[in-house]
């Protein structure tokens, strides 16, 4: 049972603590930036979600390594 509860209680609060609210509609004058704030658009927001999959990405590797090591060490013990 613990087993499922706690992947189950992890996804349930990262889906709901994240702002879940539709877009706005736009202003007056039809919600369109003459000059936007980025070289070329569209302006996409990278910076949140590679952070998060590089530091996901990181810390799965150190852990495939530290268990790779780990079973190397056993290895020569029993041998």
């Amino acid at each position: 049972m613990k087993k499922y509860l706690y992947p189950f209680i992890l996804i349930f609060a990262f889906t709901f603590s994240v702002d879940l609210k539709a877009q706005g509609p736009p202003g007056p004058g039809g919600g369109t930036d003459p000059k936007p704030n980025c070289a070329n658009p569209p302006c996409v927001p990278i910076d949140g979600g590679l952070s998060f999959l590089l530091i996901a990405g990181a810390a799965l590797g150190s852990k495939k390594i530290y268990d790779h090591k780990k079973s190397k060490e056993e290895d020569q013990l029993i041998d």
